[in-house]
């Protein structure tokens, strides 16, 4: 059945086809009600980026569950870079059918009239949209330590299977549920929400690479950018434990640790937070142009300057408490900061890390039931 001028009539597929149509942006145009591939009956917009749209739907193969579906535009290059996410996705569910290391699932894709579709189960907010709604208050230490543990495990699955994720940043990790709870802040005279599980899942793997492919020289989003890429020094794994070293600082303070969309600047900042960039990577880089005499060309004393000066601060000195939990979690984020990429914290190294030595005390984030994983016990979710 199909709608036209609010009237229910019965055409058959072929003409159908005809009706098909996308606007001048390559979207595909649909509204609530539509059904695709005579199975996924569209309820509403998740969400909506350059690739194309995100579409809630009812996948009527699967009882009705309802499931996230990723509607690539027809453009040829969105729709290879869906193909190569598409393979990315099926290589997780080959070597992960049970879900366990915390990647979104992918639970089918097909071909409709030129647009790739993806679907994937259904999830809630993104850590970063919570925390947005949540006026940038930030995650408590107990929250940060139990999301940190299972991107850690997630991404470690990935770099296991020869994989380097890219563009790890809060808009990528996705609860499972964003319901939360609400209370008071008499001091800033405003309702406070408190996310009820913790429960996440890592997600985008638009960009994800694996070992043997063609490494792009820029990867991953501005903030959440390792030193060796920005360099081009060439990156592999380790620019993913960069990047989450940026996103836990994130959660621990509600605020992007490097808030800049210039290089210099980005290293600059980098040098204020971390201590100089080592001279390794100065003289190996072919960005001489950043460097003077070995050393950043950086004026102090400039508008840029002053900014850089005034908004960042030695690392230890974000710190909201002296208590040794917030120590060790600054001390994990201290070695995902490590400048060189072979010095910087591996993730199974990561695991073991003081920090999550508490991590199975408390039962409401955690369930009972254990999975193994090497020679670590872990956590199911």
């Amino acid at each position: 059945y199909y709608f036209f001028n609010d009237e229910k009539v019965k055409i058959n597929s072929r003409t159908r086809a005809l009706s098909v149509r996308d606007d001048e942006e390559g979207h595909l145009i649909c509204r609530s009600g539509d059904v695709l591939q005579e199975r996924y009956e569209i309820v509403s917009t998740l969400g909506e980026g350059t690739f194309g749209r995100v579409m809630q739907c009812i996948d009527h193969r699967r009882g009705g569950a309802h499931v996230a579906l990723k509607i690539i535009k027809n453009v040829e290059k969105y729709k290879e870079a869906a193909r190569l996410e598409i393979n990315v996705l099926e290589k997780i569910n080959e070597k992960d059918p049970d879900n366990k290391f915390l990647c979104v699932q992918m639970y089918d894709w097909f071909d409709y009239h030129g647009h790739m579709c993806i679907s994937f189960e259904l999830l809630a907010l993104s850590t970063f949209d919570f925390l947005k709604e949540n006026n940038y208050l930030p995650y408590s230490i107990g929250q940060v330590r139990h999301m940190a543990y299972q991107i850690c495990l997630a991404v470690k699955f990935l770099h296991d299977n020869k994989l380097t994720h890219t563009d790890l940043k809060p808009e990528n990790i996705l609860f499972v549920n964003s319901d939360f709870t609400m209370s008071y802040n008499v001091e800033k005279k405003r309702e406070e929400r408190t996310v009820k599980s913790t429960a996440v899942r890592v997600v985008d793997f638009g960009s994800a690479t694996f070992d043997h492919e063609h490494h792009s020289t820029i990867v991953s989003t501005r903030h959440y950018r390792a030193p060796e890429v920005i360099l081009e020094l060439g990156w592999s794994h380790p620019c993913d434990v960069w990047s989450i070293g940026c996103i836990l600082f994130e959660y621990y303070l509600g605020f992007t640790l490097f808030q800049t969309h210039d290089n210099r600047e980005h290293l600059a900042m980098m040098e204020r937070i971390l201590g100089p960039v080592p001279s390794r990577m100065i003289r190996k880089t072919r960005k001489q142009k950043y460097f003077y005499r070995g050393r950043l060309d950086w004026d102090e004393s400039s508008s840029a300057g002053k900014y850089v000066r005034e908004n960042c601060k030695p690392l230890r000195r974000y710190l909201l408490s002296e208590a040794e939990e917030h120590h060790q979690l600054f001390d994990l984020i201290e070695s995902m900061l490590e400048y060189e990429p072979s010095k910087r914290l591996a993730l199974a190294d990561s695991l073991k890390h003081p920090f999550f030595e508490n991590l199975g005390i408390s039962e409401s984030l955690l369930s009972k039931k254990r999975i193994r994983f090497g020679d670590e016990k872990v956590f199911r979710f």
